[in-house]
């Protein structure tokens, strides 16, 4: 089975375990062996989850505005997490192939390995709740025919997406194409680099 695939596996059965508690508070047991790529997968899928479920709850409108806030400092963390997981599976991939040489014409990808695996565990999640919605009982006609017709889009972006993953690791694991990663800096999560942060720190 090639990485994607694996990836995709991993993500799909992290996804159905998560809705058997559907609580944004539960802390898994993670199935894989701790510092295993798999294991990695697992909490990068689960990470997303928990935030696209904090995404609906932040959205109701009757939410209190206290309880509101707790939310959103609590997606700004889980954004911080999800991009530390995603730098840590692309630290993977640099030793896996730190002995390969580029070949003279080898190209740079527009994104690592690790940010189009991001996008894959996300489409799992879309994936599912479409799917949801397909089979939804209070749904009229019209609504599963439309989210039937985005399922289908869905299905097919995750192939291509699957198969595009594999091939760039390939080109990777022979030098067609080399890695470069750009670690993240959110200047809004840097008291050093957002303005309303430093100027409230000088203030005190």
């Amino acid at each position: 089975m090639n990485f994607a695939e694996k990836s995709n596996r991993i993500f799909w059965n992290t996804v159905q375990l998560y809705h058997e508690m559907d609580d944004v508070d539960t802390v898994p047991v993670n199935p894989f062996d701790e510092g295993t790529i798999e294991h990695t997968l697992f909490a990068k899928n689960w990470i997303d989850a928990v935030q696209w479920h904090l995404e609906d709850i932040i959205r109701d409108p009757e939410i209190d505005p206290v309880e509101a806030l707790a939310l959103k400092r609590r997606i700004d963390r889980s954004n911080q997490d999800r991009t530390d997981m995603v730098e840590e599976i692309d630290t993977y991939f640099r030793e896996l192939y730190k002995d390969v040489t580029p070949l003279p014409d080898a190209t740079i990808n527009t994104e690592s390995p690790a940010w189009a695996l991001d996008r894959l565990s996300i489409l799992a999640l879309k994936i599912y709740h479409m799917d949801a919605e397909v089979t939804r009982p209070d749904a009229s006609a019209e609504h599963v025919e439309k989210c039937r017709a985005k399922l289908r889009v869905l299905l097919e972006q995750r192939e291509d997406l699957t198969s595009a993953i594999d091939r760039l690791l390939a080109d990777i694991a022979a030098g067609r194409k080399y890695m470069k990663v750009y670690r993240q800096m959110k200047m809004y999560n840097d008291a050093d680099t957002n303005p309303v942060l430093y100027a409230g720190n000088a203030k005190k």
